[in-house]
């Protein structure tokens, strides 16, 4: 191992030993996001047909009087997308802290990340 070498690997033990928990599961998200070919949400943007992985971190159902809406905010511990199944009320395993991949076009909506009607891919329950 070359000084470089060490000098990098004692710099990692250091952050992993005084990062916050919080730090620690985002750097955890961002690396299997990576694993999984998704793009990093924080380098999303409108127009793009991305596909992101993460953790979802809500899951509302939103009844409104012409069209339903099922929301669940994906975290891929770089930032939020918002996933937006319009006209459903609820998705088996479609739950808060499932990890998910899904696809889609982006779009803004409220200064956030959208993604509407999303192809997505549930991975197994950890």
């Amino acid at each position: 191992m070359t000084t470089d070498e060490s000098r990098v690997s004692l710099r990692r033990i250091l952050q992993r030993l005084t990062a916050s928990e919080a730090e620690i599961d985002a750097q955890e998200l961002r690396r299997e996001s990576a694993e999984c070919g998704g793009v990093p949400a924080q380098q999303c943007s409108r127009g793009q047909v991305v596909s992101v992985a993460g953790r979802l971190r809500t899951v509302v159902y939103t009844p409104r009087t012409n069209l339903p809406t099922l929301e669940a905010d994906l975290y891929d511990g770089s930032d939020v997308v918002t996933l937006v199944w319009l006209g459903r009320r609820h998705i088996a395993g479609i739950e808060p802290g499932r990890h998910l991949t899904a696809r889609g076009r982006v779009a803004v909506r409220d200064d956030r990340k959208v993604i509407y009607n999303p192809y997505y891919e549930l991975d197994s329950p950890k």
